[in-house]
């Protein structure tokens, strides 16, 4: 059974830091490009960073330089630290694991940014 587990979200002030955390299991982890997606109420899911398996990270444009993902293929997670957080950074963060057309999600995660 595969399994993608986010944890680390929660309310943080703008300028503060939050680290993000995927847990998976049931794949074959050293395969797999894992991303981070968040979404908004009423918007598209979108890609925040992405990792492949060869370990070469991929960031879109309104995160990079604040935004670092990495992974650890001994825990097969998938780590996303975010710091400088801005309120728009407010969203679900989802974890997906994609390998050719198959892929899996997880349950997502609520970061809040506000004073």
């Amino acid at each position: 059974q595969v399994r993608l587990v986010e944890s680390g979200g929660g309310l943080v002030q703008p300028g503060g830091s939050l680290r993000l955390s995927c847990a998976t299991s049931g794949i074959i982890f050293s395969i797999y490009t894992v991303g981070w997606y968040r979404q908004t109420p009423g918007n598209q899911r979108e890609l925040v960073a992405s990792i492949s398996s060869r370990g070469n990270p991929n960031y879109a444009d309104s995160v990079k330089d604040r935004f670092t993902i990495s992974r650890d293929s001994a825990k097969n997670t998938v780590d996303l630290e975010m710091k400088t957080l801005k309120p728009e950074d407010t969203a679900v963060y989802y974890c997906n694991a994609k390998w050719y057309n198959d892929g899996y999600w997880g349950q997502g995660t609520q970061v809040t940014v506000s004073s």
